[in-house]
């Protein structure tokens, strides 16, 4: 599998994502939009990063259990409550994501919501990989 991350200079720079990601492989994996859930069921975290932290968890462990890793994700969606606190939070929230999924940025989208699913969740992340 091969990714080209492109970020071209006439736009705006790409900071914790990639404007353009064009894949090659054999298997297209889709996942499902992942919040801070645990085990159980619950809804962990009390702010936007602790739940960001969770959320991506969660994702990546449904990657990793379709056979990919971090580095074949190719677009990756973010759902929040709140716009204005994810901004606040965004640099912490790249520090998680650089924790779990390193600097290789997939091409991303931030969407303001009403709610989630679950009435606690604040964020949601859903997502593609290419794999070979």
């Amino acid at each position: 599998m091969s990714l080209r991350r492109t970020n071209p200079d006439s736009l705006a720079p790409a900071t914790g994502f990639s404007h353009a990601v064009t894949a090659t492989g054999s298997r297209l994996v889709f996942l499902a939009g992942q919040t801070a859930l645990d085990a159980a069921g619950e809804v962990v975290g009390a702010d936007l990063p602790a739940q960001f932290d969770q959320a991506l968890g969660n994702l990546l462990t449904a990657l990793e259990a379709a056979g990919g890793t971090p580095a074949d994700l190719t677009r990756v969606t973010v759902y929040t409550t709140d716009v204005p606190a994810y901004r606040e939070a965004a640099r912490e929230i790249g520090r998680v994501w650089r924790r779990h999924a390193d600097r290789d940025y997939p091409a991303m989208a931030l969407i303001g919501v009403a709610r989630l699913w679950d009435e606690e969740a604040l964020v949601e992340l859903d997502g593609i990989a290419v794999l070979e």
